[in-house]
């Protein structure tokens, strides 16, 4: 035990100014998503490209292709976010109807199934199928968060929780922490999401209740 907190305190000492940048705007841009605020996205923004340069220097090369997409579905979740219609100043939170499910597990195999070949025959990776299983839930939870849809946050609890362990053992130590913090934000996030469902809900139900009586002879 005492080899472990060794290990952790001389690779916190040993973190780059970059790696702080990033685990920094990583966590507040969590901390926005939870709040449901826009600013998710450009903190957001400059901590991917931040772990894009650090997967590579790491050889988690499905890594730095998964931030590369994080920075492309963060440019389209900034805007999808934003209600066109004047309405309100955003979108609503909501949940997968049975056709976004299936686009849902489509994505989640087929970025697993392609990551894994890719990894395995065209890297170095010394670990390929772990790379492969966080990458592909980032993947799936990224395109559920721009969606605004609340299962993003099992889907990034699920990767981080899988990530702490393989930022440790890359020797990103600091990372590994910023993971197990996110492991925690999720969790929030999905209970405040869920919260914000619920709220719309009822709002929509008591909207048409009061159409109901307003129209009654």
């Amino acid at each position: 035990m005492s080899e472990l907190i060794s290990a952790f305190i001389e690779g916190v000492l040993a973190t780059s100014t970059i790696e702080w940048i990033a685990v920094i705007t990583g966590l507040m841009s969590v901390w926005f998503s939870m709040k449901e605020n826009i600013l998710v996205y450009p903190f957001g923004i400059i901590s991917v490209l931040i772990y894009v340069y650090l997967a590579f220097n790491y050889k988690l090369y499905a890594d730095m292709g998964v931030n590369s997409y994080y920075f492309v579905m963060s440019v389209y979740g900034w805007h999808h976010w934003k209600d066109t219609s004047g309405a309100r100043d955003q979108i609503p939170v909501s949940v997968n109807d049975a056709g976004e499910w299936v686009t849902t597990g489509a994505l989640l195999v087929g970025a697993f199934g392609i990551l894994v070949f890719v990894l395995m025959q065209f890297t170095d990776s010394d670990v390929p199928i772990w790379d492969a299983t966080t990458t592909c839930f980032a993947i799936t939870g990224m395109w559920l968060m721009a969606r605004k849809k609340l299962e993003n946050w099992i889907a990034w609890i699920i990767t981080d929780i899988i990530s702490i362990p393989l930022y440790f053992y890359k020797g990103l130590v600091l990372t590994s922490v910023q993971f197990f913090l996110f492991t925690i934000l999720a969790i929030a996030g999905y209970l405040v999401w869920r919260k914000s469902l619920e709220k719309e809900q009822n709002a929509t139900i008591l909207a048409k209740e009061g159409s109901q009586v307003v129209g009654r002879p």
